[in-house]
């Protein structure tokens, strides 16, 4: 460059840059640099050393400027920004690139000036109509992108624009308009306080108004007086004649080279719109298109993973002696599938398995364990495992898939017309009872590790803990979403369930209900998992109507305990008629679990309450054989015990339990307490 030359730039305080786009290094010489307030020696030749002088509504503006005029195909770009100087100081500064292409058309370099400013718009009223520019809709970009940055959904978005449509000055926008396109129509999404006669909810494309007008050309609209917006939309100004407004900016929101809707913006008065306005309003449209584009693909696709995992959780059965309630309410913040899950199991001998549990992860790969494990726990339940079984073997399973997830469950054999549960627990919150007069107390469980953990550290050993579950009692099982909030104790939360329960309506749907809304401000992130298990019926007198006892293979003193046991159960629960055929069947089932099995037996007796009160007998054994009744000849001195069983009792069966099996008798009762 002649050495006049450089001296002329340099008295006019004009400053040279080159800019690769595809390294990202920018030369800049010493005029451009000390307009930045930077000194060669500290500049590592990068835009990143230029952004710390800039504000984000500046950076994010001045990128805004570029992509369009690229997006446009323009040879040139410009605008004003404001540059923070080291002792804090702002100094307005003009910017001015060409693009430079190589032979396939495609932009490599940027070639310009950067100038001084701060004398050009000494004026108040211009810095003024360049500040116009600055603030888009009555804020500063930087306000605008903090906000949409969080906004995650569509309804985010709008309750954004809704909340800045006041605006914060004389020239502050007197309402925003955002329409969305859908199909061939644009709809009107929030219309701020412009009446719903004035502008209908859908609109034809190609209708003559701004807002259709701006989507179909992809330019932005600046109108500058109401005599302007009259002129140019004669069909259009009756309706909105009445509404005090001085301007009107229509911008398009396009991301990703397609058009997405379009935000208008009526300002209280006339704005002096400028030619570097362009840039402004193009920052804050590009921005807003972004969020826009951003929270309609997060609800599509929390709509898509909602629809996912209710598909996968399973279809409530009734149950004979209770009710039930379940909800799942998936992760707010997140379009991933979760892990936890409910699941309610029908078992032999008219009990019900009752589940919760939590896998690892907010992923799909979370929900797809979660599917597996939930179908292999079910399974294992349904064959009629023991509670502590079905559990250890759920654990291997959840080892044996290898993956890197465990899980925490609560696994509950429910016996709602016994009012019985057996509770094992895997790392899982300890479930709560809701007691017939609406109090509530935690319901403290013996646990293990949990799923998977166990396994893999060879601690399959699961406690079962027994509970009795009174008429009109509530079990409850939840996951830890319904109580955790980040940054406090779960015991908190604990507390402010037991509270809400207590509080609760008692209708147990209403109930179900209830529990997240009580709990909204605790609630997080994560998903949830609830299920509310009550037992019906009117309380009885206090009998009890379950017994246990275990035989012992080579011991008469077992085998004299558990007679007497049978004895006393058949005579306190007044089923006296059938207390010799009860002893028999008992006898002989007993006998065949003693002689034909390694291992002892173990005698339940229970009565099954309803409108036809039974007596139920079950002999379980660890021997996987099962009895067959056979045809005796007249000399065989074996054979007849399951003729005797068919004979003596009203119904009977074969159950599997765990590793082993359950023969069981049932005896109605003439007469009863």
């Amino acid at each position: 460059m002649p050495p006049d030359t450089a001296r002329n730039l340099a008295l006019n305080r004009i400053g040279l840059f080159e800019w690769d786009l595809e390294s990202g290094r920018m030369q800049m010489d010493r005029v451009a640099l000390d307009l930045f307030d930077l000194r060669p020696e500290e500049y590592p030749g990068n835009a990143e050393a230029l952004i710390s002088r800039l504000s984000q509504e500046e950076s994010d503006r001045i990128d805004a400027v570029v992509d369009d005029a690229l997006a446009k195909g323009r040879e040139a770009h410009g605008t004003y920004f404001r540059v923070r100087r080291r002792d804090g100081s702002l100094r307005w500064a003009h910017g001015q690139g060409h693009f430079l292409y190589d032979g396939a058309g495609k932009p490599r370099r940027i070639a310009g000036i950067v100038r001084d400013a701060t004398q050009e718009l000494t004026s108040a009223v211009e810095r003024g109509a360049v500040e116009v520019g600055h603030r888009p809709p009555g804020i500063g970009i930087e306000m605008t992108a903090a906000a949409l940055s969080r906004a995650l959904t569509v309804r985010d978005v709008i309750e954004v624009l809704e909340s800045i449509g006041g605006g914060l000055g004389a020239e502050s926008p007197v309402t925003l308009m955002l329409g969305l396109v859908e199909g061939s129509r644009l709809h009107l999404i929030t219309r701020g306080r412009i009446r719903a006669e004035s502008t209908p909810e859908y609109s034809a494309l190609h209708n003559e108004d701004p807002m259709c007008e701006v989507v179909r050309t992809g330019e932005l609209r600046l109108i500058g007086s109401r005599q302007e917006f009259a002129e140019r939309y004669p069909r259009l100004w009756p309706h909105l004649e009445p509404v005090e407004f001085g301007s009107a900016a229509y911008l398009p929101l396009v991301a990703q080279s397609r058009t997405l809707g379009v935000i208008g913006i009526l300002f209280r008065e006339e704005v002096p719109f400028t030619p570097e306005d362009r840039g402004s309003y193009v920052g804050f449209s590009t921005t807003l298109a972004q969020s826009l584009q951003r929270a309609m693909l997060f609800d599509h696709e929390h709509e898509v993973a909602e629809g996912l995992q209710q598909t996968m959780l399973p279809r409530i059965p009734a149950v004979p002696g209770a009710e039930v309630a379940v909800r799942y309410r998936a992760a707010r913040l997140r379009r991933e599938l979760g892990g936890d899950w409910y699941d309610l199991i029908p078992l032999p001998g008219g009990k019900v398995g009752a589940v919760v549990g939590d896998v690892t992860g907010h992923d799909i790969k979370a929900a797809a364990v979660m599917g597996q494990l939930r179908i292999a726990l079910r399974a294992y339940a349904a064959e009629g495992h023991s509670a502590a079984t079905v559990m250890a073997r759920a654990s291997v399973f959840l080892d044996e898939l290898g993956s890197d997830r465990f899980a925490t469950c609560l696994y509950a054999e429910a016996d709602p017309l016994a009012g019985e549960l057996r509770i094992v627990r895997a790392g899982h919150l300890d479930p709560l009872l809701r007691q017939a007069d609406g109090t509530c107390r935690p319901l403290p469980v013996a646990g293990g590790l949990p799923l998977g953990l166990s396994a893999e550290f060879d601690a399959l050993e699961y406690p079962v803990t027994p509970v009795e579950l009174g008429a009109d009692e509530t079990l409850v099982l939840y996951t830890d979403g319904l109580i955790e909030q980040p940054g406090t104790d779960l015991d908190e939360g604990r507390k402010e369930l037991v509270q809400a329960l207590t509080s609760g309506p008692y209708d147990l749907e209403e109930l179900a209900d209830h529990l997240p809304r009580a709990l909204g401000d605790r609630i997080g992130d994560d998903d949830t998992a609830l299920l509310l298990l009550r037992r019906v019926g009117h309380p009885e007198p206090h009998l009890r109507r379950r017994l246990h006892q275990h035989v012992a293979p080579a011991d008469p003193e077992s085998l004299a305990t558990a007679r007497h046991m049978l004895r006393e159960a058949v005579r306190a629960w007044g089923v006296t008629e059938r207390a010799d055929d009860i002893e028999l069947v008992a006898d002989e089932l007993i006998t065949n679990s003693l002689l034909h099995t390694d291992g002892g037996a173990v005698v339940t007796v229970l009565m099954l309450p309803g409108p036809e009160r039974r007596l139920r007998l079950e002999v379980q054994d660890r021997s996987s054989g099962w009895p067959r009744r056979r045809e005796p000849g007249d000399a065989s001195t074996s054979g007849r015990g399951l003729l005797l069983v068919d004979m003596l009792t009203d119904v009977w069966g074969v159950e599997s339990r765990g590793p082993g099996k359950a023969v069981w008798g049932e005896f109605g009762q003439a007469s009863g307490r």
